[in-house]
C-alpha cells in the first residue's frame, strides 16, 4: 500500500474517536496490553512523561518537549488530534514519523493486530511506543487521548506525571461531575511518581490529594506556587496559556529534580534559565505546534485555535471581545457531543458569524448551528465547508477587521488542509 492508502485503511479499518464519536471508545487495556507484549514492551525503554487533563494538555505536552529537546535530549511526542496528517501525532525532536514506517508497520503487523479488532488510538500508541523505543529517545512526552485511568497511554510508568486542569467535557465517558472527571483523570498518578497538577477547584483538589495519597506518590500544585518565569516570553498568545506555563515551569522543575535524583547527580546543568526562555519561544518551530491563537492572517487579522470546549472558550471569548478591530468576523462550529448551547451563551454578541460544518462525521450540521447561533442571538450564515465560511469572511473584510476561526479542532483541521490543498 502507498502511505496515502496506509492512512486509509488505519482510519477505515479501525473505529475512530474522531470519525464516530462514542462507537470508537473501548474501556479496558486488554488490547494494549496485548500489543505491547508483541512489540516486547517498548515503552521500558525511555523515561517518559504523561500528560492528561480537560484543556491544555497538548500546549504543555508540546512545550515541555522543547524544553526537553532544546537541553540536548532526543525527545519523541506523541500527542492527538493531528490537523493535517497522521504524522503530527508522532514526532521526533519535532520531525515526524515517516510515510515509509507507518507503511512497513501496518504491512507487517496487521496479521497480528487484526484479530484483535484493535481502535485507532490503541494501533496508533502502540506504533508510537515501537518508534520511540527503536529511535532510542531519551524522553517521550506522551499526552492522554480521552480521560486517564483506562486511556491505552497509561500503561507507562512516567518520571513525573502532569494534569493540567478539569473541566467538563467528555462527560458521557468520564463522568457528570468535575470530581468523577478528575477521579478518571486522576488515573494516571503512579506508586512513587511525582505529580504536578496545573489547576484545581474545590471539588477536585481532594480527589487528587486522595489518590496521590493513596499511590504515595508525592503531589505539587502549580497555581499554589510562586509565580516561575514571569520574564520569560511565552511564544504561544492565547489568555488561557498564562496558566499553562506557570504548569509548564513546575513540571520543569519536577523533571530536573526527579531525574537528577535518578541519575544520582547534583543538578541537570543544561536546564538552564536561558535553555528553557529560548524553547518557550520558539515551541512552534521545535515541535510543530499549531493551531494555539495562531496568526495565520494580517490586515484583516486572522487567528484561529482550537479550544473546543467550555473551558477553552472561558478564555477564548473575553479574548476575542478584547480585540480592537473595526468588525469582529467569526468562522465557527463544533461537534456534536460537545455542550455548544453553553458556548453559544459565551460568544460576542457584536460579532459577524460564518458558521461552518467540519468534515467530520461528528460536526453539527451548518443549518442546526445556525439555528443554535440565531436562538442565541448571534447574527450570521451557514455555509458546508469551513473553506467556504472563510473565503466568505475574508471576502467581506476591510484590512482593519478581526477574523477568529475556531469552535472545534476540526474547523482548524479544514482550514489549515484547504490551505495545503490550494498549494498542491
Amino acid at each position: 500500500m502507498t502511505y496515502k492508502e496506509t492512512v486509509e485503511y488505519l482510519f477505515n479499518a479501525t473505529p475512530v474517536f474522531e470519525k464516530i464519536g462514542a462507537g470508537a471508545y473501548k474501556e479496558g487495556l486488554q488490547n494494549t496490553m496485548a500489543l505491547d507484549s508483541h512489540f516486547g514492551h517498548p515503552h521500558r525503554r525511555f523515561k517518559s512523561i504523561h500528560v492528561a487533563g480537560t484543556n491544555g494538555k497538548g500546549s504543555v505536552s508540546h512545550s515541555l518537549a522543547a524544553i526537553l529537546q532544546s537541553a540536548g535530549y532526543k525527545v519523541g511526542l506523541y500527542t492527538s488530534p493531528h490537523l493535517v496528517d497522521f504524522r503530527e501525532r508522532i514526532r521526533v525532536n519535532g520531525e515526524c514519523i515517516s510515510e515509509e514506517y507507518v507503511v512497513d508497520f501496518v504491512e507487517k503487523e496487521r496479521n497480528f493486530f487484526e484479530p484483535l479488532n484493535p481502535s485507532f488510538f490503541e494501533l496508533t500508541t502502540a506504533m508510537a511506543f515501537k518508534y520511540f523505543a527503536e529511535q532510542e529517545v531519551d524522553f517521550a512526552v506522551i499526552e492522554v487521548g480521552l480521560g486517564g485511568r483506562l486511556d491505552c497511554t497509561n500503561i507507562i510508568t512516567p518520571i513525573l506525571s502532569v494534569i493540567t486542569n478539569i473541566s467538563f467535557d467528555h462527560t458521557g465517558f468520564l463522568g457528570n461531575t468535575l470530581a468523577q472527571i478528575a477521579g478518571e483523570k486522576a488515573g494516571i498518578i503512579k506508586r512513587g511518581v511525582p505529580v504536578v497538577i496545573g489547576e484545581y477547584t474545590s471539588e477536585t483538589r481532594p480527589v487528587f490529594e486522595a489518590k496521590a495519597k493513596e499511590m504515595k506518590s508525592p503531589i505539587i500544585f502549580a497555581q499554589d506556587e510562586e509565580e516561575l518565569g514571569a520574564e520569560i516570553d511565552f511564544e504561544l498568545k492565547g489568555e488561557y496559556q498564562k496558566k499553562n506555563k506557570q504548569t509548564i515551569l513546575v513540571a520543569t522543575r519536577e523533571i530536573e529534580d526527579r531525574f537528577s535524583r535518578m541519575s544520582r547527580i547534583s543538578r541537570i546543568s543544561s536546564f538552564s534559565r536561558d535553555t528553557i526562555a529560548e524553547a518557550l519561544q520558539n515551541v512552534c518551530a521545535l515541535t510543530g505546534l499549531r493551531g494555539r491563537w495562531e496568526k495565520i492572517g494580517e490586515k484583516p487579522l486572522v487567528i484561529c485555535d482550537t479550544g473546543h470546549n467550555v473551558g477553552g472558550w472561558e478564555y477564548l471569548a473575553p479574548q476575542i471581545a478584547a480585540q480592537e478591530c473595526r468588525q469582529r468576523r467569526i468562522v465557527f462550529g463544533m461537534v456534536d457531543d460537545k455542550d455548544v448551547n453553553t458556548v453559544m451563551g459565551m460568544l460576542p454578541k457584536d460579532a459577524v458569524y460564518y458558521w461552518a460544518q467540519a468534515s467530520t462525521h461528528r460536526a453539527i450540521p451548518a443549518d442546526k448551528i445556525e439555528q443554535l447561533g440565531s436562538e442565541a442571538g448571534l447574527c450570521g450564515t451557514s455555509y458546508m465547508s469551513v473553506e467556504a465560511a472563510y473565503n466568505k469572511a475574508l471576502a467581506d473584510s476591510t484590512p482593519e477587521d478581526f477574523i477568529f476561526v475556531g469552535g472545534s479542532s476540526y474547523v482548524v483541521a479544514d482550514l489549515f488542509s484547504s490551505f495545503v490543498n490550494s498549494l498542491s
